[in-house]
């Protein structure tokens, strides 16, 4: 290989991923990551973190380029790439890729769809954006290894999003070849993201550094090198490249391996529930238990639930609802199923029938179940008060590509998402287009029903 060949490669194939046909069942599992992104955002508006976010987008104005979702605002790209990806990571219901433990959606959607709004490019290019955006998102991270950039103390979630959203954000920007390598390089300048997001109390931080950032990142690269910015021509190859400046044991020919043939929009997992997704297993698992054995306060001892270890650590008691296990699971044990409002419900984690039942919870980081196969299991093990114990073992989350949702599946979680927020008509008018947005001649034309006269 030459001495860019790893940046060549891929800036070739990230401009001609425009032109590029996908194949009917790619396009159908990027429809439903596009649509269950733009659910996680209207929901995530209204959240603290889409609070906190809108007082920033009104607070900074910006050049009417694209919409602020929920809302009166079009802001610059910048600003609408950013404010969007909080909101699409507020509430724990975006997609999540099993190996990397990345998740695209949140940053490369919001980007896209920025971009998209600001050059009025079709629907079929907003697909083909967004494709290409979570290939470069999850190959970034295989390239450095996730768990060698969580051994540093960085964000792997962090430092993969701003690599998607710069691809999704360039392609919508038309770059060629060389704006392609110059859009790398800028991205890669930003890529950032520290493990201390696990200390975030309100999930406000980490919805900026999940998803926020990089959508920003990508979108600021993007439109930097549209404007005429050059800089370095190979930055993922030579002296001081960036894969070997984020990780100790780089694979760089993970950046460019089955590019074409192999797409992550059809791998990651779309969540059924709106928790932290190393509690989407052990959830599926009780709730099981629940209904076949008829659980409940009255007749359940004791509730073990065990996680692969590096999972367990995640969602350990944590001061967030949506990521501690244990209320989780007492929540399910005391409503038969954990809603979208109890789950981000801080009054729930004090309401003293969900603290009793939660005490009856026990979570067990389990080295047995460290499976890269299987990497997000659950085995949720109930002992009954007459002395009876029943198990489930969930290998593979409802959502994942090992156990996908189908269409109708994504509309209704869509649906649940949306309607609150922006009625049944909107909601079934964005679902429609979103499902047919192969049809869709200018990305623009979803500008009124996801818009808002007032936030």
């Amino acid at each position: 290989m030459s001495a860019d060949d790893i940046t060549r490669r891929l800036a070739r194939y990230m401009a001609e991923a425009r032109e590029r046909s996908l194949a009917p069942e790619v396009a159908r599992e990027a429809r439903h990551r596009i649509l269950d992104t733009l659910a996680a955002m209207v929901s995530g508006a209204h959240l603290k973190p889409g609070e906190m976010a809108v007082r920033y987008a009104r607070a900074q104005g910006g050049v009417a380029e694209a919409t602020i979702v929920t809302t009166e605002i079009k802001t610059s790209a910048v600003n609408a790439a950013l404010v969007n990806g909080m909101f699409a990571h507020a509430d724990e219901t975006d997609d999540f890729e099993p190996v990397t433990k990345a998740h695209p959606g949140c940053a490369v959607v919001p980007a896209a769809l920025a971009m998209a709004e600001r050059e009025g490019r079709s629907g079929a290019e907003l697909l083909s954006a967004v494709t290409l955006g979570y290939d470069v998102c999850c190959r970034f991270l295989l390239a450095l290894g996730a768990d060698l950039v969580r051994a540093t103390h960085r964000s792997a979630e962090g430092t993969s999003s701003t690599l998607g959203s710069v691809a999704a954000a360039a392609s919508l920007a038309r770059l060629d070849e060389s704006g392609m390598r110059y859009a790398l390089s800028y991205a890669a300048q930003q890529v950032s993201g520290l493990w201390s997001w696990v200390r975030d109390a309100e999930h406000v931080e980490k919805a900026f550094d999940f998803a926020g950032m990089g959508a920003r990142n990508g979108v600021t690269a993007a439109i930097m090198v549209q404007l005429g910015f050059t800089g370095v021509w190979d930055v993922l190859d030579g002296e001081h490249n960036a894969l070997i400046a984020l990780s100790t044991e780089p694979k760089p020919e993970e950046m460019i391996s089955e590019l074409g043939s192999r797409y992550y929009v059809t791998e990651t997992a779309i969540k059924p529930f709106s928790v932290g997704y190393p509690i989407q297993a052990p959830l599926d698992a009780f709730l099981r238990l629940r209904r076949e054995h008829a659980l409940s306060e009255s007749n359940v001892e004791r509730i073990v639930v065990r996680l692969p270890e590096d999972g367990a650590r995640i969602v350990n008691d944590r001061s967030m609802p949506d990521v501690n296990c244990q209320h989780i699971i007492a929540v399910a044990l005391v409503d038969g199923t954990v809603s979208f409002a109890d789950s981000h419900s801080y009054e729930r984690m004090a309401d003293p029938k969900v603290r009793a039942a939660k005490e009856r919870v026990t979570l067990v980081a389990d080295p047995a179940l460290m499976d890269p196969a299987a990497p997000r299991s659950g085995l949720v093990e109930v002992t009954l008060r007459d002395g009876r114990t029943v198990s489930h073992f969930t290998r593979h989350a409802p959502g994942t590509k090992e156990n996908p949702l189908d269409t109708d599946s994504v509309n209704a979680k869509a649906r649940l998402l949306m309607e609150p927020v922006l009625g049944a008509e909107r909601t079934e008018e964005i679902i429609r287009r979103v499902n047919a947005l192969d049809e869709l001649t200018d990305v623009r034309e979803l500008r009124p029903f996801l818009a808002s006269e007032g936030h």
